[in-house]
């Protein structure tokens, strides 16, 4: 079954060159063109199409924002997302408003029509240009995510959990940090005061979801 497609972009000679390398493709059916983000909308509601090769910037409403628009009211339909620019903004926003693919205008023709390919059968899809700046980003926000977990912790309180997380006695913990079992007690109760938790149980699982022996290594 063709997949089909609406090509939306507000230069015409784009739409004509997109239009003429997708009708090469027996499976492929294109069933309108769009010259903005709202006739995109538009078109979308008449047609249904399975996939909308949108592109980002446009005068007015912008890709993203029809993007969202077209998400919200027909879940099924697949958005990609055409731009020159690998803005990482852009890529977010792109992402954050539903689009399942995102692909820089210079990709050959080739790799165009597997992303159109890909993105139909359901599957996300990005350019390969754009995809180290993304798991950059994952990477960026699981660490601040991380960070944000132990903020309210002292050194000390941290090397304590540590040793919570183990299954180390208070005893145990003292000897090994040189400190006097009052002294672990007072920062086990802090430490749980401090991350709203009610038991050492609870510390060591806190500790181990936020992955805390990570967060340790990179200031050993």
């Amino acid at each position: 079954m063709a997949h089909r497609i609406l090509i939306v972009d507000d230069h015409e000679v784009v739409r004509l060159g997109l239009r003429a390398l997708l009708a090469e493709q027996r499976d492929f059916d294109v069933i309108g063109e769009a010259a903005s983000a709202q006739e995109a909308i538009e078109m979308t509601r008449v047609h249904r199409p399975d996939v909308v090769l949108m592109d980002i910037r446009m005068p007015g409403k912008n890709g993203i924002d029809a993007c969202k628009e077209i998400k919200e009211l027909w879940p099924e339909v697949h958005v990609i997302m055409l731009t020159s620019y690998a803005e990482d903004e852009m890529l977010f926003d792109a992402i954050s408003a539903g689009a399942a693919g995102y692909v820089l205008k210079q990709v050959g023709s080739a790799e165009l029509i597997r992303a159109i390919q890909c993105v139909g059968r359901g599957e996300a899809l990005l350019d390969p240009a754009v995809t180290q700046r993304v798991l950059a980003r994952v990477r960026m926000a699981a660490r601040q995510e991380q960070a944000a977990a132990f903020s309210e912790l002292t050194e000390q309180e941290l090397r304590v959990l540590r040793l919570v997380s183990k299954g180390n006695t208070n005893k145990q913990i003292a000897k090994a940090l040189y400190l006097g079992e009052g002294t672990v007690r007072n920062y086990v109760s802090s430490i749980l005061a401090k991350l709203d938790l009610t038991n050492r149980a609870e510390a060591a699982a806190y500790a181990v979801r936020h992955e805390l022996e990570k967060y340790l290594e990179e200031f050993d």
